[in-house]
């Protein structure tokens, strides 16, 4: 399944829920840019939306051998180092720096792309030359566990998407044989990432686009099972939702699968997948509670496809089911208008 880069765009500032900052950096994509490129103009524009508004600056402590004293005396380290007849102390101190955690991941992150393979070689020069512009900040060797680290406010809220960037291309990209060089992999084709990507996406683009509908999470359901020993519980397997859509007296149940070839081929018939149908039926079935909405909950199946379309409709007692696809290779406008109609609201 190839699905056009603008499209990528969208989705991932949908799962990260920033479209307002996806307004901002203004990145021009067509039919031949490369998913390595969209990233480095996406960086590049941020980047200097950032530099210009002025970059974040905080307090950080150093710990540093300097003349006199500063700060905190770090007295066994100095007597150690028998600086104290050389009018020397080794002194912890705060100062007001650039060399934050959030500009070290940026920076580090703009000089990895830079030496990465397969990069258009003008958006090189432009990583390079903006490296250059943040000389008070340190490289430092990213990790996962960094991103949690990082606490933003109102104030450097920019950072967000700029670190959701830096993640991806940090989770996407590998040392090349190359010593000092990287490469790039296309996530796009890891069907795990992309149904990951697609639920994100599904959900909060559920979360801004409608209102008709004031509950949009993921739900976990308990199973209706009668059991004698408490504990047997712990064997049973958990029940989550990708989507859940409530209001006062409605409820959807969405069952978002992401699939790189077509959802439904078996032994050359169209069919659906049976452990996706069993499981949301599973849902409907586990999730009543002798209330209205939860005993005539709809449950959709939802697959995306840029080939054949399906609306099929079935009903179990109360329940509709519903399986539907969404093309992911069409104009944005088309599949956000797509996604409304499924949960039958109005668009203009």
């Amino acid at each position: 399944m190839q699905i056009p880069i603008e499209n990528i765009y969208y989705l991932l500032c949908y799962a990260w829920n920033k479209l307002e900052e996806k307004e901002r950096v203004n990145v021009s994509v067509d039919d031949k840019t490369e998913l390595l490129d969209l990233f480095a103009k996406i960086l590049i524009n941020g980047t200097k939306i950032l530099l210009k508004r002025g970059i974040d600056r905080s307090y950080i402590d150093f710990t540093d051998e300097i003349a006199g004293v500063k700060g905190k005396v770090q007295i066994s380290q100095t007597l150690k180092s028998n600086l104290l007849f050389k009018q020397r102390t080794i002194c912890t101190f705060d100062s007001f720096s650039s060399n934050i955690l959030t500009n070290r991941i940026l920076v580090s992150t703009i000089y990895s792309l830079s030496r990465t393979k397969g990069l258009d070689k003008d958006l090189k020069k432009e990583l390079i030359t903006l490296q250059r512009m943040f000389s008070e900040v340190d490289l430092i060797q990213i990790n996962n566990s960094l991103f949690s680290q990082i606490k933003l406010n109102r104030n450097n809220r920019f950072y967000g998407f700029l670190m959701n960037v830096c993640q991806i291309i940090y989770e996407n990209t590998l040392p090349s044989e190359e010593q000092g060089n990287y490469k790039f992999t296309d996530f796009t084709r890891d069907e795990r990432k992309m149904n990951q990507l697609f639920e994100a996406f599904i959900r909060n683009f559920y979360r801004i686009e409608q209102n008709k509908y004031n509950i949009v999470k993921k739900e976990t359901i308990n199973w209706l099972f009668e059991c004698d020993e408490v504990d047997s519980f712990q064997f049973v397997p958990k029940m989550e939702t990708d989507i859940t859509l409530e209001n006062n007296s409605e409820k959807i149940i969405i069952d978002a699968k992401y699939y790189r070839e077509t959802m439904i081929i078996n032994y050359d018939k169209e069919k659906i997948k049976s452990n996706n149908l069993y499981q949301l039926f599973s849902y409907l079935l586990n999730q009543e509670d002798n209330t209205p909405k939860t005993i005539n909950a709809k449950g959709i199946l939802l697959y995306p496809t840029i080939e054949k379309d399906y609306d099929l409709q079935y009903k179990y007692k109360n329940h509709k089911i519903e399986i539907r696809t969404i093309n992911l290779n069409a104009n944005w406008k088309l599949i956000s208008n797509r996604l409304k109609e499924i949960i039958d609201l109005n668009v203009l």
